[in-house]
């Protein structure tokens, strides 16, 4: 019966493994305001489970000047803080690696929205306490309602004052537990004018301003909703989840100062509806030209929405409201929030704003509109840029075209034609402009050059600018509008086309980079597509198989990019940093954010299989649908590197099954055929032992040969078990040394089977020098086991010849009998283990089918091969192949004068 104990070994690894991926769990002690004892009330905690042998650490705590708090620190080991050198002071900061070095149970880490100093590894303190749970150590901390993202414009409008330090709404919804400390706000007043929160002079300020009853009444609320908000979605879909409804709220982004606002109020409707949120962008041909101002606002806002949850899309088109209809009509939206504009229209442009057109593209969505409150505000408008976009080599152009226009115009004034087809030659020419040049600067200037012209060479009195008729006014007029209106659709339908060709090209760089990862190999393929897309230096770290990384492989998107400035101890620990946590790190990140690359992790199930790294310029961060892109190649990778593992994985399952079957059949094998010779060994034995006396000579020499058969026929098997046990498993070593056939031959015919002299056994060399390159000791046992089997099963009388022969670069050694002869069947199978082509024989054994096998490895092992094939007109030969020695005909000739 198979012993189905679990190993001790394995399961002491298995319970490290979990040891290690534990995560720490996370208690958030809210409240609605500073001075309610948030941290009082963490510290007592922090006692209690001290007190129930929890290894506690104080991490950081904000100093006060409350000594009720301060006393709790007592009794307390207490982290060292960090010291951070900022503008000639010194910053006193929560010491992470110092907490990931002494790994305590569980640590306190007041203050969760906390802004950490420049030269931190993260930005913000809650990403801090997020690699602390990540390394199994649970934490108590605090936050204030105010803190919360998605509540901080809420807050603003109430109290006035937009808080700077926040945090994304997840971290509060993943907490394990969210413990309210609440308070009267009538007390906590009292309490702020007995001195027990600020000093007097802070205490008098924050009363004026943020402390008024209504004001903390209004928060208190606010909190108390948000928790209660919470607890009814942890009892309805569990911590951490999120229940989907048929609802798909999106959000139009833009460089707007109210954006944030608007962001933060489709979040809380998400959230009230529990539904899908996307974040859309629309660029338009203008973006490239968005000031300085506008586009660091519409990152702060991307990064905002990712923040909240939100999904980030990207679409391009000049008609935005197009564009945000068509969007919504195919991901299924239904609600669109938006920001109102205090912007005034000017009296030439359109009636219909935004919404207007939204209502009537897409009738069927709800339409939410957020009031701006910033009137000072106004939204960029489009502009020409004509000093930037001029340049001589378009303004030729345009004089050229114009030129030939008047070529032909005179041309045609010269054969009678009428002005109107003139007029009509000019009118092509602007359209040519508008097509040859970038911008409307060229488009404007051929229009108003155009009437100029004509009216010089074609109207009454002639190479002048004056004219005698005055319906030209009209006429110039309606040439001047249909000019420049064709030629500004033609610009648009460049600028169109130049949208189109840029999304269907990176559309083409992603379904590229999903089937070159399928194909080749991923990490590499992965660094190849995101310089393509990027335009940028990339690189990757692969991750070895002992977890850690392996040297970079860079892809410069020029020859001459000085790839050593990317291999600095700074940027390999922000990657290694990337590696260990899994998370995304390094430039234009929150954490480690002034590494010179953006490093991503190449994510696995549960842990990073490779680190990507794309080198960030200054000024040139990438913009959302690149990060899209970006991410999507990267999880793409992902992907087909978890198909690889589970290839490598399902693979070895497969060799241990294998190995499994393989030592199944060995020991069924053994104990079915070394029974027979066993019985007999002991049997006779037995009768020798209790009969020897009344045994003539005779019998007992017969008693004696059957003992030796058998247990040579053991010795041999065991040999075989041995040779093949040491070739599967790699152990054995080949000397492979000049040999002479004759020798070896000799060798192996002095050890075979008893019954090889029943068998005429002959050898034939034409070269008696004939040498091949083998390991001697193992072709003797090839030669031996081709020949015993040989002699095992032909009739007796019958004969068997080894020969050898020189062919090409290599020696070929046969074997062959006249035998009965092997089955085509059987010949497929021959050198498989375990397989024996006939089991009936005349003495009750039957082989393994090792010997054969082992013949193979051996040979295969020297680089030969071996076959089996007919023998006419009957029986067998075996062949293999080793590598010939030549003879060294001047080391043989001093040998034969000594």
């Amino acid at each position: 019966m198979t012993d189905q104990r679990p190993d001790p070994d394995a399961l002491l690894r298995e319970l490290k493994l979990k040891e290690e991926t534990r995560t720490g769990k996370l208690k958030i002690f809210f409240g609605f305001a500073a001075g309610v004892g948030k941290t009082y009330a963490m510290l007592e905690a922090a006692h209690h489970a001290k007190e129930m042998g929890v290894d506690v650490v104080a991490g950081y705590i904000e100093p006060h000047v409350r000594p009720e708090t301060l006393a709790l620190l007592d009794g307390l080991e207490q982290l060292p803080n960090k010291e951070i050198p900022y503008k000639n002071i010194t910053l006193r900061e929560f010491d992470l690696d110092g907490a990931l070095a002494r790994k305590p149970q569980l640590i306190l880490v007041d203050e969760l929205a906390h802004t950490n100093a420049a030269g931190s590894r993260h930005r913000k303190r809650y990403q801090d306490i997020e690699e602390l749970l990540r390394a199994g150590i649970s934490v108590y901390t605090t936050v204030n309602v105010q803190h919360l993202e998605s509540l901080n414009d809420v807050v603003a409008s109430i109290t006035g004052i937009a808080v700077a330090e926040r945090l994304p709404d997840r971290i509060f919804d993943r907490a394990d537990q969210v413990e309210v400390v609440d308070i009267e706000p009538a007390d906590l007043l009292e309490r702020l004018k007995e001195g027990k929160i600020y000093r007097p002079n802070q205490a008098a300020r924050a009363m004026d301003h943020f402390f008024t009853l209504k004001n903390l009444a209004a928060l208190r609320e606010i909190a108390l909703r948000r928790t209660a908000d919470r607890l009814n979605r942890a009892a309805d879909t569990g911590v951490g989840t999120k229940a989907k409804s048929s609802e798909h709220i999106l959000v139009c982004l833009s460089g707007a100062p109210s954006n944030a606002n608007v962001i933060r109020t489709a979040a809380r409707m998400a959230e009230a509806f529990r539904s899908s949120f996307t974040a859309l962008f629309v660029e338009t041909s203008d973006f490239k030209d968005m000031s300085d101002d506008n586009r660091s606002r519409l990152r702060a806002n991307l990064r905002l929405a990712e923040e909240l949850g939100a999904r980030i899309a990207t679409v391009y088109g000049d008609d935005t409201p197009l564009q945000i209809a068509e969007y919504a009509r195919a991901s299924g939206v239904t609600k669109i929030v938006l920001g109102r504009s205090n912007n005034k229209r000017f009296f030439w442009e359109r009636s219909k704003n935004l919404v207007d057109r939204l209502n009537a593209l897409a009738p069927d969505l709800d339409i939410h509109i957020i009031p701006d409150t910033y009137p000072a505000y106004r939204a960029p408008r489009k502009s020409w840029n004509l000093s930037e976009r001029f340049t001589v080599k378009d303004a030729l152009r345009t004089l050229v075209i114009l030129a030939v226009c008047t070529m032909v115009g005179l041309a045609f004034a010269y054969l009678d034609f009428s002005e109107a087809n003139i007029i009509m030659i000019y009118q092509l020419g602007v359209l040519v402009v508008a097509m040859v040049t970038s911008g409307r600067l060229y488009s404007l200037a051929a229009s108003i050059l155009s009437i100029l012209i004509f009216n010089f060479f074609f109207t009454v009195p002639l190479f002048t600018l004056h004219f005698n008729d005055k319906s030209y006014l009209a006429t110039f007029l309606v040439m001047f509008l249909v000019a420049f209106l064709s030629s500004s659709l033609t610009t648009r339908i460049k600028r169109q086309a130049r949208l189109a060709s840029r999304q269907a090209y990176r559309t083409q760089v992603l379904l590229e980079a999903s089937q070159t990862l399928q194909k080749a190999e991923g990490q590499e393929a992965m660094a190849v597509q995101l310089r393509k897309l990027l335009e940028r230096t990339a690189l990757y770290y692969p991750v070895l198989p002992d977890g850690t990384l392996g040297q970079p492989r860079f892809f410069p998107v020029e020859p001459t990019v000085d790839t050593g400035a990317y291999l600095g101890p700074d940027e390999t620990a922000v990657a290694s940093w990337v590696q260990k946590n899994n998370k995304h790190a390094g430039a234009t990140t929150n954490t480690l954010p002034n590494a010179k690359c953006l490093y991503l992790a190449v994510r696995g199930e549960g842990s990073a299989l490779a680190v990507a790294g794309i080198a960030i310029e200054e000024g040139r961060e990438p913009d959302a649908f690149e990060k899209n892109l970006m991410l999507a190649i990267v999880d793409e990778c992902g992907l087909v590197l978890e198909k690889e593992l589970l290839g490598q994985e399902k693979h070895r399952v497969e060799e241990q099954a294998q190995q499994e079957a393989l030592r199944a059949n060995l020991l069924r094998a053994i104990s079915h055929d070394l029974r027979t010779p066993l019985t007999a060994i002991s049997g006779n034995a037995g009768i020798l032992m209790e009969n020897a006396s009344v045994l003539d000579a005779a019998k007992r020499r017969q008693l004696y040969t059957s003992i030796y058969d058998d247990s040579m026929w053991l010795a041999n098997l065991v040999e075989n078990l041995l040779s093949v046990s040491r070739i599967e498993n790699g152990t054995i070593r080949l000397k492979m040394e000049p040999e002479l056939l004759e020798e070896v031959f000799q060798e192996a015919l002095t050890h075979l089977d008893r019954k090889a002299k029943e068998h005429t056994i002959t050898v034939e060399l034409p070269d008696d020098m004939l040498m091949a390159k083998m390991d001697a000791r193992l072709i003797v046992q090839v030669v031996i086991n081709i020949v015993n089997n040989a002699i095992k099963y032909t009739p007796p009388g019958s004969h068997v010849q080894v020969s050898a022969r020189k062919r090409g670069e290599s020696v070929e050694v046969r074997i062959a009998d006249d035998g009965p002869g092997i089955s085509d069947e059987a010949k497929a199978k021959l050198f498989d283990m375990f397989y024996t082509a006939n089991n009936a024989r005349g003495d009750g054994r039957r082989g393994l089918g090792l010997g054969l096998s082992l013949c193979r490895s051996i040979v295969q092992a020297h680089g030969g091969s071996i076959t089996v094939e007919d023998n006419y007109p009957k029986g067998a030969i075996f062949s293999f192949t080793l590598p010939l020695a030549e003879v060294n005909t001047d080391e043989q000739t001093s040998n034969l004068d000594h």
